[in-house]
């Protein structure tokens, strides 16, 4: 059953780009280029118009795309069915994720998911919510786990996974003798904070509005891009600062950090699983986004 021409057609049709496909089909740009070249060579006709400037497909093009999308459809129940027959699982996943899911929680998951099917790839790419979205818009990847709901006219939306951001500080912070803390208190100190346009940074400043304080009444120390290094600035004694409670299971077990109890309450959000709607899931994808739906998380933090 060969469907790989019609793939990478399909995926330059979603695209417009021939550079875009090489990198979703991982093959060379001359590559994707042949390709399509023998599907035109085969039905005698230009499938994509490029004297604009940008690839649009040509009449003959989206009489092909149309069915193309059926035939790869169909293809993707065959295999579906057939894998209920014989009980054999394999293919690839790929996943887009944020970055506290795709660091921190996605790659125990993906091991404990291996061990049960070894003979199915699971892939991870990690970025800030736009790029995930923007990754299955391109077909780049079957699902993404993201902590902002996106516009539902467009995906098919499912929490899984709730998250608590938690205030920390270094283990010998004078703040540490105290049972609960203020955020009124948390915002006297030094803070360490992600850079804007992070997804925690949002929550950190709805948080802080609703409590009537905005992110200027923070002593800002340092803008960092990425958790790591927020925890690490935390422990060398530069400041406080909100992340998750997946990203400091080990600094909190070794006693490297402490939490902070805030007296306004737990900061919460949940992650979601977004999926293109009306999308065929190869059975792969189908038995790993049923797995993570049934997975045990609170085992990560014991």
């Amino acid at each position: 059953m060969e469907d790989h021409k019609l793939k990478i057609f399909c995926t330059v049709a979603e695209t417009k780009s021939f550079s875009k496909t090489s990198e979703i089909i991982h093959l060379t740009q001359p590559a994707v280029s042949l390709q399509i070249q023998a599907l035109e060579e085969l039905y005698e006709t230009k499938l994509f118009d490029r004297s604009s400037g940008t690839i649009t497909l040509t009449p003959s093009g989206e009489i092909l795309y149309k069915y193309a999308k059926q035939i790869l459809t169909l293809y993707a129940e065959a295999a579906k069915e057939i894998s209920k027959i014989t009980g054999l699982i394999k293919g690839c996943v790929k996943i887009g994720a944020g970055t506290t899911v795709g660091n921190y929680i996605l790659p125990a998951v993906a091991v404990d998911f291996k061990k049960r099917h070894p003979k199915i790839r699971v892939s991870i790419s990690i970025g800030n919510a736009k790029k995930i979205l923007e990754m299955l818009n391109t077909s780049m990847i079957d699902f993404g786990i993201i902590s902002e709901m996106p516009g539902k006219s467009r995906f098919n939306v499912e929490s899984i996974i709730s998250d608590e951001l938690c205030v920390i500080c270094p283990s010998d912070h004078p703040l540490c003798k105290q049972k609960t803390v203020s955020i009124y208190d948390v915002v006297k100190e030094p803070f360490v904070i992600r850079e804007e346009g992070s997804s925690t940074r949002v929550i950190i400043e709805k948080f802080l509005n609703d409590n009537g304080l905005s992110i200027s009444d923070l002593h800002i120390a340092l803008i960092l891009g990425s958790t790591g290094s927020i925890k690490e600035a935390v422990e060398r004694g530069m400041g406080l600062s909100i992340v998750s409670k997946w990203a400091i299971r080990k600094e909190v077990s070794c006693g490297n950090l402490k939490v902070l109890r805030l007296k306004e309450g737990e900061i919460t959000r949940d992650f979601y699983v977004v999926l293109p709607k009306n999308s065929i899931l190869a059975p792969a994808v189908e038995e790993f986004i049923t797995y993570i739906k049934n997975y045990s998380y609170s085992d990560l933090l014991l």
